[in-house]
């Protein structure tokens, strides 16, 4: 069928393309009637889905394998047509009924929904299957390598049809070209183009389009088709994957469902009704005329007594009190605030109630005041300090509810903080309020005219109800007064209260069950309420228990934790009596742990006469008051509902009975019956509200009068949560009437009984699952409980770390605990809370007793916990993280492609329209300057040249501390000075040409003069820092190990450090017998040498440059004289300087770019060097600017820790300097002189600082050199100035390099490293394959130069690898050139802009140190990358520095500020590393400031770091291993 070989001619294709398209085009009306009864239904959706995710989800293997690209164009050529006629095949000839519709299910838009459902007529058969097929076409875009698929993860046509293709065809087909693109849902970086062959730009939507041979054919399908068929007719080479695919995109693994999850099976819920709201003719018509009727007809009736703190009754309100008092609050609130004409309060406006929790009387005063007024009381918590926790939100909310007056009592007002004026101040957050106290004795009588107008209960806002949200937000529930009312009935009516009986209320009288019960249904009823208050509890938590046998109360309000601590307290106390107990509330009876203190209360206490049937569990919401509660029955057969439920079905929110011997089960029990008079539904959480089936757990809705109305003021979430209609399956809504999310998570069983397993707020989904934060407590307090931790102090959030939730749990632990007990309690709860509820806690941190916020009942705030935590002020004593047992979305490590010949490099290059990254400054042959230098080959005789043409022209000036000029050198005084040191060396020291010598000398002039000497006497210098005299036991080695390995056969020095020397600190750091003879140039000969040396080959040393590198490396570079004399020219040429010139250089003068600086480029082109020592600016930190505005330089050179010491000690003065004349306009380059990555945030903020002081933000640049050219890049005078380019931080972990927008997501700023210096050539080589790289491309940067270093005079390390640093050849292409390797990465862009010679400008941009890069997960990251990350988390981490060990990572960060803040730093740093980088710090170590070793260049010693850190040198504060 398929002819395997042979290629197919023009005709034959035209004659085969007609007769496969025919199907497509427009028919006689015959054919269509039995072409639409042809047509099968499509595919399932889902089928087609899945395929999609298949087909874009596999790599395609074929690129991997080893074979090389030659040979695969070599095989490929030949089966050609085969492939072609293939993909027809399955365009043209394929049963339609194999296709799966091609349309992207997941967004199908309007138009498309409609068409093509259902059977088409026989007229409209063509039509719509052409639209079909076209539609398909369109949504799948087409895979030509020129434009890249628009959709997200779905691959083109082609691609699908080619899977199609597998799937209908027994045969093993070849790989087809085509789709490869599409196969990968990462796309190439290049232009988005729509169109696919430039030369017809119509086919958009052509309606004509020429086919083959020039005749128009018109439809859209045919088109489209042929689009695919010219695509397919010259296949397209397969693309080198190294070019074209950029594998960067680090696709999060998504968390796949588990196939063998549990699903709900159960058939749809029904909404359940409540039993009818009973009408009770003697009910009222509303709260008001219940008070009124009470207060007249019974005025001795107790209404409510209340506690001291020894639980003595303090006083009792009366109901004809209570009545006479709300009336008198309510006169005064209308009538005596503000004036007649502009009262401050008119009915319907919002006041704030502000009591105390052991003031119940006033509160209900107060309350049923508003009431009485019709304004609108908001109760809320006695704010006690300026910043409590939580208050600033309740400020929010008074703020938005208009509140301009607080209700108070004397004994609270009296308790507030004040002012120094006696006022009291506005609380953060807070509206200014008036605050108003309600005690009678303070307010005037209202005349006797006055009445309240007492009306039936309407939809007037009654009150309003605060309520904290999961993120710490106040919503105010504003309640009608219908509402009001009938939730009173409905409770009468539950609980079957009558008038009189007693209640004991131990809840917050304020709000939710102890509101409703105590302070509102018990009016309504007559009833007597016994207060208690927290602080009673606090000292006697029996005391609820002795109140009810005291009064021989009937129903007691309490919380399981109340239940709890009498538990605890109760020793057997012979008058305890409850049988007069008919009804016990459970306030929080929807809480899944309430049923363990219910069972173990009821165990205690049915000995004590109380009977099971009592203990009435309820279930309540802010919004939707009370859900459901339990009856008291008098039937103490019916045994209450329980359910013993899988926790692994839980997660999925799908109901499994499983047995109460296995550990990871969840018991629940009912809380009742739905209310009187309301219905209710389950609905799924999320989304639409569509109803659960029988066996899932969803959010439990209500439709009933008695619920809240709305959120105060928040139309948009009070939709979403008081408007919800709850629909079926089918889509239908299941009542006209709206339900209110309540925010309860549950089920209805059997028997219309509610459970309730947890609550939406405490909602914690991980990688899919759902867990309750209630659920994890309960399973911690069951580890060993009261041992650690205490009991109501566990606080359990999510935090969201790299696109998913983690569970954070804090604890409060017991002062007496011992780290180790500590930390067994903690790797215990980890294990109990992996194996019952199948999830990794992420971090798990304990805190001293009592420093977790409090909310006002003593229970722990949440939402100000989870606060504390993410901003890092937790504090806490011990932390624990699983980040390696958590994390499970990391990307896949990278795995490393088999390298890639050098000749497909080349092809690919040139395929993708990449040019080889390569790059040169200016030629030092061409340019003409009218050089006297120039004739010299050696800098010795430039001086001697000098001394003779400009005996008193100043070259170098010195400067003090203060600023003064310490002292100065002539050409001739420099001259002399040299020639008297070159006699003394071959007197004294007896050298002979070529010897080495090393001169220490602090930085200055004596330092040049000996360099000078050593020339004059053919002696080979060595500069060396001298030691630190504070600190010699750790710097006098290093100077010991240069002069040793750079074997100097003598030491210059001057008089004060050659003592030092010789000291006695200095032969306890070192053995002082084996120094080489020390020279001190203080006391010269008077006499000049014989003759001066003429060294007669110019690639002989000059001198030696010795430097230790970031990583550890003690390395002396040889420079040549050749080398030297370049480099100066070089320097002179790219920065203009002149004999006329003055240059201010503020570095240290021991190697590299500032050496040469220093010591040489004075001498070489004339100008004035302004020397200032940088140690000279510890003591005045102005040094360095006064000296350039003083001496007017234009061009000056510094290094980072210049800069640094500018910004951080200057950053205050810029005024004062201002007024002593400082002034930067003259500067027109201010160069940091470095080996690394500009460090833009330095740069920039300097620029900014001195911008008032005239410094020009253009002026302010970096150089770069490294130890094998010691400068590649530097700022010139004239070409653009440096630009900087934001990249993704992602692709350049590939070693890869794609620009971006700044600001957008993983965007890494980078800048110019300067200009690249005139004779420099520079190209991007592959570090591993040394083959060279395109511009997108991330690589070593090799350099080509005359002022290159020789070689190492000696390397103090491994010797083998350094041996190609200074002469590489390439693996191909130019392989005759010889490169110097700097080990840096960096990559060139060519920019828009022209430099001097009108050539387009080439940018070099260095990335970073090679050896410091750090090979994590098959990707390359830069550690300062991670450290900026770091940084940024905690504005108490100073300084920081990343390393790797094994294949951890270890991040060591300086802590400035106490060190209770140090374990604060772990959770932040763990979090910042993984949402930025992908990367699990395995190591978290917090140490003091000054303990990263930072060198003279200002470069973090991040090697040096990681041997302290394995020798435990580092006396951390903190280590944290996470796990």
């Amino acid at each position: 069928m398929y002819p395997s070989l042979g290629d197919i001619t023009q005709k034959g294709y035209e004659k085969k393309r007609s007769k496969l398209l025919g199907a497509y085009l427009p028919h006689p009306p015959g054919l269509e009637g039995s072409m639409a009864h042809d047509r099968r239904p499509p595919m399932a959706p889902s089928a087609s889905r899945y395929h999609r995710r298949r087909s874009s989800g596999t790599r395609d293997e074929r690129y991997r394998s080893g074979e090389s690209a030659g040979s695969f164009f070599h095989r490929m050529a030949f089966s050609l047509p085969r492939y072609f006629k293939i993909d027809l095949s399955v365009v043209c000839l394929s049963p339609l009924s194999s296709l799966p519709p091609l349309t992207d299910t997941s967004s199908g838009s309007e138009e498309e929904g409609g068409q093509g459902e259902g059977t088409p007529t026989s007229s409209q058969g063509s039509i719509s299957m052409e639209h079909w097929i076209s539609r398909a076409i369109h949504q799948g875009s087409t895979t030509s390598s020129s434009s890249s698929s628009t959709q997200s993860g779905g691959s083109g046509a082609a691609g699908r049809l080619a899977d199609v293709l597998a799937q209908t065809h027994n045969h093993s087909a070849p790989p087809d070209v085509t789709t490869y693109t599409s196969e990968h849902p990462v796309q190439v970086e290049r232009p988005q183009v729509s169109t696919v062959p430039r030369t017809t730009p119509k086919y958009g939507n052509a309606k004509l389009m020429e086919t083959g041979d020039g005749v128009p054919v018109s439809s859209r399908v045919s088109a489209k088709i042929q689009q695919l068929v010219n695509t397919l007719k010259q296949p397209r080479r397969p693309p080198l994957r190294e070019f074209f695919v950029d594998d960067f995109e680090e696709l999060l693994e998504v968390q796949q469902p588990d196939p063998n999850q549990p699903r709900p099976e159960g058939s749809q819920m029904v909404a359940i009704r409540g039993e009818p709201l009973g009408v009770v003719t003697n009910w009222p018509p509303s709260l008001e005329a219940a008070l009124q009727r009470w207060g007249t007809i019974s005025p001795k009736a107790p209404c409510l007594t209340t506690m001291d703190t020894n639980g003595k009754p303090l006083y009792v309100l009366t109901y004809g009190k209570l009545w006479s008092r709300s009336i008198k609050v309510a006169y005064n609130i209308l009538h005596k605030l503000g004036t007649k004409q502009e009262p401050m309060v008119r009915p319907g406006d919002r006041v704030a109630l502000v009591f105390p929790n052991n003031d119940p009387a006033a509160f209900m005063v107060a309350f049923y005041g508003c009431l009485l007024a019709e304004v609108v009381p908001v109760p809320i918590e006695v704010p006690l300090t300026r910043k409590d926790a939580g208050s600033q939100q309740i400020g929010f909310l008074l703020g938005s509810c208009g509140v301009t007056v607080a209700l108070t009592s004397d004994a609270c007002h009296k308790g507030l903080p004040k002012g120094p004026t006696g006022e009291i101040p506005q609380f953060k957050g807070w509206p200014k309020l008036l605050w108003f106290v309600t005690e009678s004795k303070h307010l005037s009588k209202p005349p006797r005219d006055w009445f309240p107008h007492i009306k039936d209960a309407n939809n007037d806002t009654a009150y309003i109800e605060y309520k904290t949200c999961k993120d710490g937000s106040v919503l105010g529930v504003t309640v009608t007064r219908i509402a009001l009312l009938t939730h009173c009935q409905a409770l009468t009516q539950s609980c079957g209260y009558t008038e009189a009986e007693i209640i004991v209320n131990v809840l917050d009288f304020k709000k939710d069950v102890g509101l409703w019960h105590g302070i509102l249904t018990s009016v309504m009823n007559m009833m007597h309420v016994i207060s208690i208050p927290y602080s009673l509890m606090k000292v006697n938590p029996l005391s609820w228990i002795q109140k009810v046998c005291q009064y021989k109360g009937k129903v007691a309000c309490v919380k399981s934790r109340d239940m709890h601590w009498a538990l605890v307290a109760h020793r057997d106390q012979r008058d305890v009596n409850l049988n007069s107990l008919r009804m016990l509330v459970v306030a929080d009876g929807s809480n899944p742990w309430s049923i363990s203190s219910c069972d173990a209360f009821l165990n205690v206490f049915q000995s004590k006469g109380l009977r099971p049937e009592v203990i009435c569990p309820c279930a309540s919401s802010a919004e939707a008051l009370t859900v459901a509660i339990r009856r008291p029955t008098d039937d103490s057969n019916q045994p209450p509902g329980r359910g013993v439920l899988s926790m692994q079905g839980l997660s999925y929110s799908v109901i499994r009975v499983d047995s109460e011997e296995r550990l990871s089960v969840l018991t629940v029990q009912d809380v009742g019956t739905v209310m009187p008079g309301a219905l209710m539904c389950v609905v799924k959480p999320e989304g639409v509200p569509q109803l659960c089936r029988t066996d899932e757990i969803g959010e439990l809705c209500v439709c009933s009068i008695a619920t809240g109305m709305s959120y105060y003021g928040l139309s948009g979430m009070t939709k979403n949560t008081f408007e919800v209609f709850p629909m079926t399956s089918s889509g239908a809504p299941i009542s006209e009437y709206p339900f209110i999310r309540t925010g309860l998570l549950g089920f209805i069983g059997p028997g219309g009984l509610v459970f309730v397993s947890g609550k939406m707020d405490g909602l914690m989904v991980v990688s899919g699952r759902r867990h309750n934060a209630d659920d994890i407590v309960a399973t911690a307090l069951a580890v060993e409980p009261m041992k650690f931790v205490y009991r109501g102090r566990i606080a359990v959030f999510s935090v969201t770390v790299l696109h998913d939730e983690r569970i954070v749990v804090v604890a409060e632990q017991r002062p007496d605990s011992t780290e180790e007990d500590s930390f067994q309690w903690m790797s215990r709860v980890l294990q109990a809370i992996d194996s019952i509820h199948n999830v990794g806690v992420f971090c798990l941190a304990l805190v001293p007793a009592n420093t977790l916020p409090k909310t006002p009942l003593g229970g722990i705030h949440l939402s100000e916990t989870k606060q504390l935590f993410l901003e890092g002020s937790l504090h806490p004593c011990n932390v624990l993280m699983c980040p390696h047992t958590c994390v499970t979305n990391l990307p896949k490590p990278r795995q490393k492609q088999p390298e890639i010949g050098p000749a497909s490099v080349m092809v690919g290059n040139l395929v993708s329209g990449k040019r080889i990254a390569q790059a040169s400054g200016r030629d030092l042959g061409q340019i003409e300057d009218n050089d006297q230098a120039r004739k010299f080959l050696f800098l010795s005789e430039v001086l001697q040249w000098r001394a003779q043409t400009t005996p008193d022209h100043v070259l170098f000036t010195l400067l003090s501390s203060r600023g003064t000029v310490l002292s100065s050198l002539t050409c001739l005084q420099l001259h002399k000075r040299a020639e008297k040191i070159a006699a003394m060396l071959m007197e004294r020291g007896h050298l002979q040409d070529g010897d080495h010598v090393a001169l220490v000398y602090p930085p200055g002039i004596d330092l040049v003069a000996a360099f000078y000497g050593c020339l004059y006497a053919g002696c080979v210098p060595i500069t060396v820092r001298p030691p630190h005299p504070q600190n010699i036991a750790t710097t006098l080695p290093t100077v010991k190990m240069i002069v040793e390995v750079s074997r100097s056969a003598c030491v210059m020095t001057s008089q004060v450090i050659s003592k030092l020397l010789k000291s006695k600190e200095a032969s306890a750091a070192v053995d002082v017998r084996s120094w080489p003879p020390v020279l001190d140039t203080d006391d010269l000969p008077k006499k000049k040498p014989p003759q001066l040396y003429k060294p007669s080959n110019p690639d002989t040393l000059a001198y030696l440059d010795f430097s230790v590198s970031t990583t550890g490396m003690l390395a002396g570079v040889k420079m040549s004289h050749t080398a030297t004399s370049a480099f100066c020219r070089s320097i002179k040429l790219q920065c203009e300087l002149y004999p006329s010139r003055e240059v201010a250089i503020c570095l240290d003068p021991y190697c590299g770019l500032g050496f040469v600086l220093w010591c040489l480029c004075s001498v070489y082109s004339g100008h004035q060097s302004i020397l200032i020592p940088p140690s000279e600016l510890e003591v005045n930190p102005a040094l360095w600017l006064l000296a350039v505005s003083q001496f007017r330089v234009r061009d000056t050179f510094c290094s980072y820790s210049v800069m640094e010491l500018c910004t951080k000690g200057l950053g205050l003065q810029t005024e004062s300097l201002k007024s002593r004349g400082l002034d930067l306009s003259r500067v027109r380059t201010c160069v940091v002189v470095a080996e690394e990555r500009p460090r833009i945030a330095l740069t920039q903020s300097f620029s900014k600082l001195f911008k008032d002081l005239g410094l020009h933000p253009r002026a302010v640049s970096t150089s770069f050199g490294c130890r094998v050219n010691l400068a590649i890049c530097l700022q010139g005078t004239s070409g653009p100035d440096p630009t900087t380019v934001y990249v993704d931080m992602r692709a350049l972990r590939h070693d890869r390099v794609r620009l971006v927008e700044r600001g957008s997501p993983h965007s890494l700023p980078l800048m110019e490293s300067g200009k690249i210096l005139p004779g420099v050539r520079i190209i991007i080589a592959n570090p591993e394959t040394k083959g060279p790289l395109g511009d997108s491309h991330l690589g070593e940067i090799w350099v080509h130069c005359t002022h290159n270093g020789s070689g190492y005079f000696t390397v103090y390390g491994d010797e083998a690898l350094q041996s190609d640093h200074f002469n590489s050849h390439l693996s191909f292409g130019d392989t005759q050139t010889v490169w110097a390797r700097t080990g840096y990465l960096g990559f060139l862009r060519r920019t828009e802009l022209t430099d001097a010679s009108g050539e387009r400008h080439d940018a070099l941009y260095v990335v970073g140190a090679l050896d410091e890069a750090m090979e994590l997960r098959g990707m390359r990251y830069h550690p300062i990358d991670i450290e900026t990350s770091v940084i940024r988390t905690h504005k108490s981490i100073m300084e920081c520095a990343a390393f790797p060990w094994t294949n951890l990572l270890v991040v060591v960060v300086e802590l400035e500020g106490s060190e209770q803040e140090a374990l604060d730093l772990v959770p932040l740093v763990t979090n910042a590393v993984l949402e930025e980088h992908y990367l699990i710090v395995g190591v978290v170590v917090v140490v003091d400031i000054g303990v990263i070793p930072i060198n003279s260049r200002g470069e973090k010693q991040r090697m040096h770091l990681r041997d302290g850190f394995l020798a435990d040198q580092l006396d951390p504060i903190y280590v944290a291993y996470n796990m």
